[in-house]
């Protein structure tokens, strides 16, 4: 794991808003399509992974979000260790997926920042920013999209009702966190 240090400093609040960043979590892409694929990670998640498009599927330990026909990000629910990089999932994952040649793990922990949105703005914020519309993903929960927000890729996975996962790449973090403090500065 690198040696973590968030451009985010702190947690925000604003009137039916709070924007905080959401750290250590584990987080893994997956990619594959055979049979065995499936029936492995399956078996080692303990959950079934969504296959219809921009959906998601959750456990009491794990999440599974939908990116592609053949790619999924999976990531833990719960804070990991700060200072422990070695999980046990992405070794069973590999061990049963990448040695076999059936699919890839990549682990993608450093690579993106979660961001989590609660309150009862959060579509405000992000349509001021985002060509998407929001109007049937903020009622399904589980929903989760690839989009650009204020030009920087991101990935949004409703959580629950007035509670989103926001996932942007760790170098985009800063450029985007203030553009949300000051696009919810003026909801």
């Amino acid at each position: 794991m690198l040696n973590y240090n968030s451009p985010i400093k702190e947690n925000k609040n604003y009137s039916d808003l709070t924007i905080e960043e959401i750290y250590p979590v584990m987080k893994l892409n997956i990619r594959g399509k055979k049979k065995e694929f499936f029936s492995n990670v399956e078996k080692t998640l303990n959950m079934n992974l969504p296959i219809e498009a921009n959906t998601s599927a959750t456990s009491d330990k794990l999440t599974s979000i939908w990116l592609g026909p053949d790619e999924w990000m999976i990531f833990s629910n719960d804070i990991i260790e700060k200072n422990n990089n070695n999980y046990e999932l992405e070794n069973l994952l590999f061990a049963n997926i990448s040695k076999n040649n059936i699919g890839s793990i990549s682990d993608v922990t450093d690579q993106y920042v979660m961001i989590n949105l609660k309150g009862k703005k959060i579509f405000e914020l992000l349509s001021s920013g985002c060509p998407f519309n929001f109007n049937e993903f903020k009622k399904k929960n589980g929903a989760s999209t690839q989009t650009i927000l204020n030009h920087i890729d991101v990935i949004i996975h409703h959580k629950t009702i007035n509670s989103i996962n926001l996932f942007v790449r760790r170098s985009f973090s800063e450029h985007l966190w203030s553009w949300m403090n000051d696009a919810a500065s003026r909801l």
